[in-house]
């Protein structure tokens, strides 16, 4: 089933507005993909994005997508063959760093509400034309941060925005402040070093405190 620009920012929208936090997830270890989701969603951030950018993402999908209360997304998707992969393990969303047309086609082929990453005003002109007004700004940080999200909004204020890349919990408040913001994705709810040792009571604080950042 097809998917038109304007429903995959619908969708993607409403996937943005359960919590201001989307975690950006980085899995090598399968067996860490449901006791990490059961934390997150404990927490209250429902919605997952996990990266392509591991050999065990695509099972982590699988897996994650049983647990009860969470969304599961892809992201890091580049091309084709990684939304049709994405979708086959059960993802219910995806993101990418950027976009072409190539990407976005194969997306609404397949039915996939993509959140396609921009970083500058001409990037963003570029899909609301083609109709998606709910993106991703990549990299947020290195692109200028709140302040150049702000400055972009000004001439577009149609479009919404989850800024990910270097977000932490020093500046997302920042972020989460903008009028043209409705989340931030951010990888410190879940760090490597407390998956390894299997502390997933802390991972649900730390998503609890994030869940709880005032938009």
């Amino acid at each position: 089933m097809s998917i038109s620009p304007q429903a995959a920012s619908a969708r993607n929208r409403e996937i943005c507005q359960m919590a201001p936090i989307i975690p950006v997830l980085v899995v090598h270890d399968i067996a860490h993909a449901r006791p990490l989701a059961e934390a997150l969603v404990r927490g209250g951030l429902p919605a997952l994005e996990v990266t392509l950018r591991t050999p065990a993402a695509l099972d982590v999908i699988r897996e994650m997508a049983k647990v009860e209360g969470g969304v599961v997304g892809a992201g890091t998707l580049i091309t084709p063959e990684d939304v049709a992969a994405a979708v086959e393990a059960g993802a219910k969303f995806g993101v990418s760093p950027g976009a072409t047309d190539t990407l976005l086609d194969a997306c609404e082929d397949i039915g996939l509400p993509i959140l396609p990453g921009v970083a500058t005003a001409s990037e963003a002109m570029h899909l609301l034309e083609r109709g998606y007004d709910m993106l991703k700004f990549f990299p947020a940080e290195a692109s200028g941060g709140a302040p150049a999200l702000k400055a972009i909004g000004a001439p577009l204020p149609q479009i919404s925005f989850c800024p990910t890349g270097g977000i932490s919990p020093s500046n997302v408040t920042t972020y989460l402040s903008l009028s043209n913001v409705i989340c931030a994705g951010g990888s410190w709810v879940a760090p490597r070093d407390l998956m390894n040792n299997g502390e997933w009571g802390k991972i649900e604080e730390l998503a609890r405190a994030a869940s709880q950042l005032t938009r």
